[in-house]
């Protein structure tokens, strides 16, 4: 089986990790701030709070935002059900708004139209969680522009994106948001195993993140209600979760971070091999977006013939394609369609699952290997 994604693990990550298990500290140690510090650096955000993934990042970035009851979250349909569940989680109403077809990221005319006829209604979102589906950005420019003229706080979701590029600058460095989030799940372009980043240039925000990641608690006398107890004292401000890092995970991103350039690279070249040699067959091929260079988490292709998706897919599989399908659509799974969501409400996302299919795509995949995924997709499309 080809999976369409995959981990690549080195001698140096397990040498990385095999140091953090011979130290003192397996949490709460070195290793963690320097990865943060490394992520940061790299994307040329100022702040840089790890947790134990990207839900947790989103989650911790809402709470920051301050979402709550009687909030509204708005985010994209196409999308894995994080993006949504992080408004749940602060008790906020979620809705959506319709992606662009061609890069299957949240329409930014659809989303100029909403924000009009919300502000209207006086039901304008308090957060827009902006989804950088299969590693490509949106068009952040516009968005920030238009959400900023309501007074409506951004997330990039970038779970996709680290080493990704918006007009000829990294993503993350939240230049078109308050907060921006990564994930480092395993077949993301680095992996910690399981593990999420929330970046900011927002110092007041970087603070309170690194609170909630850790129980709502803080040892710093000038945030206390009054004078230390003694050296042991800490005080919990605020109700926050227990979303830490460990030390292990942070030494393999830091591991992996040294390599991050080449995977971006590898998986460019295959994408652009996957552009040409799908270029005869009836399907369309992932649009791009002006101004983004994507990081290539995904490679979606979505089929001519909807009525095939199923027959196709299944062929794949059958002959040892690992595709998946990323994702369905997040107002259509019963826990939003009890909300009221139905059918029909967003026909872009839905015309969108009706066709796409994810095909192996990760730094580790060989010519060999890609010729026969093309082989096969051919062969199944004849």
């Amino acid at each position: 089986m080809i999976p369409y994604g995959r981990q690549i693990i080195s001698e140096d990550d397990i040498r990385a990790v095999e140091a953090v298990l011979r130290s003192d500290h397996l949490t709460q140690g070195p290793v963690l701030p320097r990865f943060e510090a490394a992520v940061a650096a790299r994307v040329g955000a100022r702040h840089a709070v790890a947790v134990n993934s990207a839900t947790s990042a989103l989650h911790i970035a809402c709470a920051a935002l301050d979402l709550g009851p009687g909030d509204i979250l708005w985010t994209s349909p196409v999308t894995f059900v994080a993006s949504a569940n992080c408004g749940r989680y602060c008790g906020a109403e979620v809705d959506f708004v319709d992606i662009d077809a061609e890069t299957f990221n949240i329409c930014a005319d659809a989303l100029e139209a909403r924000l009009d006829a919300a502000a209207r209604a006086g039901r304008l979102p308090k957060v827009i969680v902006a989804v950088h589906m299969c590693g490509q950005s949106p068009d952040m420019a516009r968005i920030a522009d238009l959400a900023r003229a309501h007074g409506v706080r951004i997330i990039e979701d970038a779970s996709h994106s680290i080493g990704a590029d918006y007009l000829g600058a990294p993503v993350g460095n939240c230049a078109h948001s308050d907060i921006t989030v990564f994930s480092f799940h395993p077949v993301k372009i680095i992996t910690t195993a399981e593990g999420g980043m929330a970046l900011t240039g927002d110092a007041g925000l970087a603070a309170r993140m690194e609170r909630l990641r850790s129980h709502g608690i803080t040892r710093d006398a000038d945030l206390m209600t009054h004078a230390p107890d003694g050296p042991w004292y800490y005080q919990q401000l605020e109700l926050g979760w227990n979303y830490r890092m460990t030390e292990i995970h942070a030494a393999l991103g830091l591991s992996q971070m040294d390599r991050l350039d080449a995977f971006i690279a590898r998986r460019r070249a295959l994408a652009e091999a996957y552009d040409a040699a799908l270029a005869g067959l009836p399907l369309r091929r992932p649009g791009r977006q002006d101004g983004a260079a994507s990081s290539w988490h995904l490679y979606v292709i979505r089929l001519d013939d909807p009525s095939r998706h199923r027959a196709v897919f299944e062929a794949l599989r059958a002959a040892g394609i690992g595709v998946n399908l990323h994702y369905i659509p997040v107002h259509l799974q019963p826990y939003y369609r009890d909300m009221g969501f139905s059918p029909g409400d967003f026909p872009a996302s839905e015309d969108y699952y009706a066709r796409a299919i994810s095909i192996p795509l990760h730094a580790g995949l060989s010519d060999a290997e890609q010729a026969r995924v093309v082989a096969v997709l051919t062969e199944a499309l004849a």
